[in-house]
This record gives structure tokens, sequence and C-alpha cells, in this order.
């Protein structure tokens, strides 16, 4: 039986997240076209019993931190790098080679890699063959794939790359779980991808989102959760004229939670400021970063 971590590293945007969700069939990570949408290493498991159990981790872009919070977003993926069995570095097609080519030499990674083009529905053969050949002549790529995460082609060929790359072993986790995170962590991620999809580039980066109250009852889950901004304006913006955005944001979170959870949810949102979290380590840790 094959069993290990595959973890996937890239720039923001890249469609790290996107491609989690399509190889597990199952939507963990929340996407966007906003960059730094993940904040937190992401584990999902693609289980086949008795023949592997492939553990992905979606980890947040790659980027140089300009504040705390961004700081902690890069530990999680320095702990990713650290156990690796196989690592893909994504790549968008769409873009030139050069920056990723700096990024995945920096990252100077001791397992089996493999690159994979993501994107290229997007561009012609010509482009999707230099990229190709660009990528091949790198040390670092052990195997090539070129897929696109968001129409679901190439997948089976990516996946047997990474079984052919994966140790032997028995697996690391039950094999009916699909991932060691909590319903409370997506839940609130829930609520904030209806942030980025809502409000402009500011807000989303200055937000996080802590779930307080989940409570499972036989026909109903009664959710409380706080939205937390950095100032109030921020919070005015949330609100919308006659509270309309929050009311908004509240329906559109509810109605992929329920899905989420096969069940009616009743949930309350309530806006807090507090001046510079993204800098604050305790309301960091508070926060679950």
């Amino acid at each position: 039986m094959k069993t290990g971590f595959v973890n996937i590293f890239g720039k923001p945007n890249a469609g790290k997240s996107t491609l989690l969700n399509a190889l597990l069939g199952e939507k963990l990570a929340i996407v966007s076209h906003k960059v730094q949408t993940t904040r937190h290493r992401i584990k999902g498991f693609l289980n086949e019993p008795g023949k592997y159990q492939v553990i992905f981790s979606d980890t947040p872009g790659i980027i140089t931190p300009r504040y705390k919070l961004q700081e902690k977003m890069m530990l999680s993926v320095k702990s990713a790098l650290e156990d690796a069995d196989v690592a893909i570095l994504l790549a968008d097609a769409t873009e030139g080679p050069e920056e990723n080519n700096l990024l995945f030499s920096s990252l100077k990674l001791k397992v089996p890699t493999i690159v994979v083009l993501n994107k290229t529905d997007k561009i012609g053969l010509k482009r999707i063959t230099a990229a190709e050949e660009f990528y091949q002549q790198q040390p670092y790529c052990k195997k090539l794939v070129t897929i696109s995460a968001l129409e679901k082609q190439n997948l089976d060929t990516l996946l047997q790359a990474i079984l052919a790359f994966l140790p032997e072993g028995e697996p690391f986790y039950p094999e009916d779980d699909l991932t060691d995170l909590s319903t409370k962590f997506f839940v609130g991620e829930m609520v904030r991808e209806k942030i980025y999809e809502l409000f402009g580039d500011e807000i989303p980066y200055h937000t996080a989102v802590i779930v307080n109250e989940f409570k499972e009852k036989d026909t109903l889950t009664k959710i409380q959760a706080d939205i937390i901004v950095q100032r109030e304006s921020q919070k005015g913006i949330l609100l919308g004229e006659g509270g309309q955005m929050i009311k908004k944001l509240g329906t559109m979170a509810r109605t992929d939670i329920e899905q989420f959870l096969q069940q009616k949810v009743f949930l309350q949102l309530f806006i807090k400021v507090k001046p510079k979290w993204r800098d604050n380590d305790m309301q960091l840790k508070e926060y679950g970063y």
C-alpha cells in the first residue's frame, strides 16, 4: 500500500486550493480570484482502501511576509516543506516561468518533486510546449504534468505520477476520514470566503472569522461567529447601509454551510474591531494562527 504526504507549493493564485478540491472531489479549501486566500495548511485525504492513502496539503501562496499574520502563514509552508514525501510545485502556465523557477529553486527540496503546469486550458500548445521544455531542464523537476485543475483535466495522470513516488506504508489516518480539521474550522472558512467574494481588495486581508458557538441539534445547527476587523471604517463597510451587506454575507454563507452540513443552520454574525490584530501575537493565537 502506498501512503504519504503530498504537499502543494506555489505562488499566490497558482490554483493550489482548486487543485486540492479537484483531486479530492470535495470542496475543502476556499477559493477566490484574490491572492492569499489560503491562510492555513489544509490537509485532505484521498483514500483507496488497500491501495493508497495520499495526504494532500494545500499551503498558503509563498510570499515575503510584511506583518505577523503573513509570517504565521509562511511558517505553515515551512512545516509542509519539512514533512513532504512528494512535493507538487504548481506553476500558472499563463505566466512566464522565470519567477516560478526562482521560487522553486529556492525551496531546496530533498524529496521527489513534480512540476505541475496548471491552467493549460487558457493557453495554446506552443506556449505549453515552451514551458514544458523550460521546466524539464531544471534540476528540481523529477516529473512534469500539465493539467487544468478548474476543468479537472489530466488529474488521473497526476495521481499516477504521485503514486509512483510515494513510499509504501500503513495509513496515517482512518480510511473513511477526509481531513484532520474540525467542522468549526470549515464553517469559519466559508464565512471568510464570502467576504472575499463580496468586498474589495482591502477588506478581506484585514478580516478574520472566529466561530464561537457551534451547537448541533436534531433539526438545526446554531452557529455564532465574530468577524474581526482592524478599523471602525471597515466595520461600516461590512455592515453596509442599514445592515444590508452583513445580511447578504450571512445569507450566502448560510447557504454554503447548510450544503456542507446537510442540515438547516441558524447563523449569527457579529463584527468586532480589534486594532492591529494582524501584528498581535496573542490575538493571532486566539484566532487560530
